[in-house]
């Protein structure tokens, strides 16, 4: 037998196994892998199993029993990777990762009723820091604390009793083992439940955190945003303008790209509130049956400005140029001014442009902070087109307006204090604190703020209708969820967004020498206004009612193609 070892002895050994601490206090990684598992699968998922209780067909006995089994189930998915990952110099990190990705996508998820798939995680990522500024708030400062930071803490501190480097391997791939067996028998055991409501609530599955979070950012790395990274395949190459009838006028057309907005809570399609008094006295044409390519800008614009429509971007092999390329090859003087710090999603890469900064400094009085209400995009906009070449305004010039709209959450700090109608209105970006009607007063005064800058960009075009064919074109790129069901802001996948978030206003006004040279008349799009549309005809109307001639050019998808005909 071998003497008892001395104290040095132990603490030499306890030294090998947990980092000098005493063993009495210390545990093993799988220990530590199973509480940090148990913590994320009950209060870290939060939001799956409120959605799970409030379904109809898990309300009885049986139903909890699933719950049970699922919510095992979840437990044993989150502990899989963090078994292969518990090696002494990577479990704590990934542990303390886990729980801050839980704690903030458990107070998104639960606050705004979002999911978190690839099309959210797009925009975390293309989120700038002006538009992150509006997501922080107290409340998500304190869940942060209480559920991420605070028990990430409690991780980094604890001590561990390590095994040997064999023994661990074998320790780890036990635990790994243990996870997989215990999902599939939690799955077998009511597969039935689990494929039904999986079928019929297909959102369940984004909601399970943080893994819906490290899922999304794996598949954008399989499909990135841009399909072949920085090559953009040219469009439109046939492009060129009809010949002008004798005696006509350029066209001036602005392009507005709305934010936000959402098509039932305009005045004009018919909304309780004149949150449209402005346009209802121009004469306008608002199309009220119109749905977007998504549920997120960076999914939307790319989309809308493409060639392809919704489907066949969607699967796209490879990037191309769009509208405002073609527009250019074609011969016009394009100009993009955004007054957006999130850019114009790489649609505007290729023509000249005024950024959110440039627009600032030429009208600081307009501005408050680091932004812009959208009148700035009018300020010293004659100069801006007379610094375009010569050439190419002698055939026309296009200008497109990206707005900041009615971007939420801080609704609030979208209009100057003269279009505040409808209060009280909500003045914090933690919408969810509001009462709903605080929510939507202010959403709405950002769509009365929009109805006026409309008006405004109408009148500015009116001063020059003695040397050009004027007309202005507005499109939302997406809509919004304003508390209904417990849903705000948007973003929700495609497929399981309510309508709010996916039908738009299109609103059109065409000056009498526009409708005169193009043969297209308010008139005529006002007959088409319920007709069901979408961001699939954007492009080609806008080819059409700017008269360019491209092989790309589809006139079944351009609304006024009719129109012409017709005339």
């Amino acid at each position: 037998f071998s003497p008892a070892p001395t104290l040095p002895d132990r603490r030499r050994s306890f030294g090998r196994m947990g980092g000098g601490r005493d063993a009495a206090w210390s545990m093993r990684p799988a220990t530590l892998v199973l509480l940090v598992t148990l913590w994320i699968a009950t209060i870290g998922n939060v939001a799956l199993w409120r959605a799970m209780a409030a379904l109809p067909e898990l309300s009885d006995g049986r139903g909890l029993a699933f719950m049970v089994a699922f919510g095992v189930g979840v437990a044993a998915l989150t502990a899989l990777p963090l078994a292969l990952l518990a090696w002494r110099w990577t479990l704590k990190p990934v542990l303390v990762l886990f729980l801050l990705a839980a704690a903030g996508g458990a107070f998104f998820m639960v606050s705004y009723g979002i999911v978190i798939d690839r099309t959210m995680m797009i925009n975390v990522l293309l989120t700038d820091s002006r538009e992150a500024r509006d997501l922080l708030s107290p409340q998500l400062f304190g869940v942060l604390a209480v559920l991420g930071v605070v028990p990430a803490l409690a991780v980094w501190r604890a001590p561990v009793r390590w095994a040997t480097p064999g023994r661990q391997a074998f320790h780890n791939l036990a635990l790994a083992l243990l996870a997989v067996a215990v999902v599939v028998a939690s799955a077998g055991l009511f597969f039935r439940d689990l494929s039904s409501t999986m079928r019929n609530h297909t959102q369940l599955r984004f909601l399970i955190n943080p893994l819906n979070s490290f899922y999304a950012l794996a598949i954008i790395g399989q499909q990135p945003v841009q399909r072949s990274g920085v090559a953009v395949l040219p469009l439109g190459e046939d492009a060129q303008l009809k010949p002008p009838a004798p005696g006509a006028k350029p066209p001036l057309v602005v392009m507005v790209l709305g934010e936000t907005a959402r098509a039932d809570h305009l005045g004009l399609n018919g909304y309780a509130r004149d949150t449209t008094p402005r346009l209802a006295r121009e004469n306008v044409a608002s199309l009220r049956n119109v749905w977007s390519c998504g549920t997120n800008t960076a999914a939307s614009v790319p989309c809308m400005f493409s060639h392809l429509g919704r489907e066949a971007f969607e699967s796209r092999d490879a990037n191309t140029e769009g509208l405002v390329d073609v527009l250019q090859r074609a011969g016009y003087a394009v100009l993009w001014l955004d007054n957006q710090a999130g850019g114009c999603k790489g649609v505007c890469d290729r023509v000249p442009k005024v950024d959110y900064k440039q627009l600032h400094a030429a009208a600081p009085d307009l501005c408050s902070g680091d932004e812009c209400f959208d009148e700035v995009m009018l300020r010293g906009l004659d100069e801006r087109i007379a610094a375009l070449p010569a050439e190419r305004r002698a055939r026309g010039v296009v200008v497109f307006m990206h707005q900041m709209g009615s971007h939420g959450p801080a609704y609030y700090k979208r209009t100057p204090a003269a279009h505040k109608r409808f209060t009280p209105e909500c003045t914090t970006n933690a919408l969810q604190q509001c009462p709903r009607e605080q929510v939507v007063n202010a959403y709405d005064n950002t769509i009365l703020y929009t109805d006026h800058f409309l008006a405004q960009a109408i009148d500015w075009m009116r001063t020059h209708d003695a040397a050009s064919a004027t007309a202005l074109v507005y499109l939302s790129d997406h809509g919004e969820s304003l508390g209904e069901n417990n849903l705000y802001l948007h973003g929700l996948p495609y497929r399981m967004a309510p309508d709010v978030q996916k039908r738009v206003p299109w609103v059109t006004w065409l000056s009498p020498r526009f409708e005169q040279q193009s043969g297209v008349t308010v008139a005529c799009l006002k007959a088409k206004a319920d007709e069901r549309a979408s961001h699939d005809h954007y492009f080609h109307t806008a080819l059409g009612l700017l008269g360019v001639q491209t092989q790309v050019y589809r006139p079944q998808l351009d609304l006024s193609a009719s129109c012409r005909a017709a005339g």
